[in-house]
């Protein structure tokens, strides 16, 4: 069991993992602060329009769908390490919903 403990400590691997992980989560909480001024903006769009930007609601699932990549990695549900670490593209993978004004 010690053995093992002190294989696991020594891979690159997973020492690699650790630095994406917190790289990460520096990036979560700009990624958070983004998604609290989209939503004062869509809830200011709302008030004076009648309903959503739509430049901005479209800025929004990106950004709510790269927040989900990030934390399905940190919380070890894929080992796909999302941008800057690879291509954005995998925003573009899900299924968002379209919201009509």
């Amino acid at each position: 069991m010690q053995q093992e403990i002190n294989d696991n400590i020594k891979k690159i691997s997973t020492w690699k993992r650790i630095f994406f992980m917190l790289i990460l989560a520096v990036i979560v909480s700009l990624v958070r602060i983004l998604l609290w001024t989209i939503i004062v903006l869509q809830v200011g769009s709302a008030l004076i329009t009648g309903g959503a930007n739509q430049n901005v609601l479209s800025f929004g699932s990106k950004l709510s769908a790269y927040l989900y990549h990030i934390l399905l990695f940190l919380t070890y549900s894929t080992n796909q390490v999302p941008f800057p670490f690879s291509d954005w593209g995998l925003t573009e993978d899900l299924d968002l919903p379209k919201i009509k004004k």
